[in-house]
């Protein structure tokens, strides 16, 4: 992934740490156990987006533990991301589809509703998830709200399904709509869904994704997760969205100016230019 080293060469100072697989107890607040057992043995496609790789399983449960890292080290002082693929906001409860086979934002969401007030633990230094160095006021003890701000271009259906209703969770998802997969048009419940036409103008599309960002706000939660995704970028080859890398670097100043515990999970993004697009939005929340 040429995105790694990028950031390792501009950002000399942050600290890289390798993933563990999750659990099945972690993954179980998010899934149920048959998918579990579905993910680990399938021998076919779970559709044309999603392969049946080999080792998926394995792949899959490290990028959900980097999301839970992400999130506890959020909650233990300090701004974390998790670049890891494969994605995960597509994901339900039942179903891997659009590249995602556990849902990594809601596994880390239900996560840290469950054990905040544990220590980072943490891993040897690598080149999988990353934590710069300044810090949060640290999180102590149980959290009761968590909410989850996903900025990528497609809408976080499965992300949606998982946290509906659930009291202690409000969900935002900024995306374009009509696209795939075709949900996202109305709000209820603790979920805001924001449709943005195909082609709407960066200034209106920012707007909008700060209006979701304050509304999370007010709903008062121990900790902010995001599903960064880079695909809203103008020149992504998937939808006819407007976003520049200077949009991308202002989400990431929002965040800055937070005082509430944050971590940001990566989701899409496939053009080119995904290493300077993630670079923009890191360096602007960081600074």
């Amino acid at each position: 992934m040429r995105t790694v080293p990028l950031l390792k060469d501009r950002h000399r100072d942050w600290e890289w740490r390798e993933p563990r697989a999750a659990t099945d107890e972690e993954l179980l607040r998010a899934h149920s156990r048959e998918h579990l057992r579905y993910i680990a043995t399938a021998r076919e496609d779970f559709d044309p987006d999603t392969p049946a790789h080999p080792n998926i399983d394995q792949y899959a449960r490290r990028s959900a533990a980097a999301a839970i890292e992400a999130a506890r080290a959020a909650l233990g002082g300090r701004r974390a991301f998790s670049l890891m693929r494969p994605p995960g906001h597509h994901a339900t409860r039942d179903r891997a589809m659009g590249f995602c086979y556990f849902n990594n934002i809601a596994v880390a969401a239900m996560d840290a509703l469950a054990v905040a007030g544990v220590s980072d633990t943490g891993s040897e230094p690598d080149r999988h998830s990353r934590s710069p160095p300044k810090a949060f006021g640290a999180a102590t003890g149980k959290i009761e709200r968590v909410a989850i701000w996903d900025f990528d271009a497609h809408h976080g259906n499965g992300t949606e399904a998982i946290v509906a209703n659930n009291p202690q969770i409000r969900f935002a998802s900024i995306h374009q709509f009509p696209a795939y997969p075709g949900t996202g048009a109305k709000s209820f419940a603790n979920i805001d869904n924001y449709p943005v036409a195909p082609y709407t103008p960066r200034k209106e599309h920012v707007d909008v994704a700060n209006r979701a960002l304050e509304k999370l706000i007010g709903f008062k939660p121990g900790l902010i997760l995001i599903s960064a995704g880079f695909d809203a970028y103008a020149r992504d080859p998937l939808v006819q969205m407007k976003l520049e890398r200077e949009d991308f670097a202002t989400f990431g100043e929002w965040l800055r100016k937070i005082d509430i515990p944050t971590a940001a999970i990566l989701e899409g993004g496939y053009s080119d230019q995904l290493p300077e697009l993630i670079d923009a939005f890191l360096t602007s929340w960081d600074s």
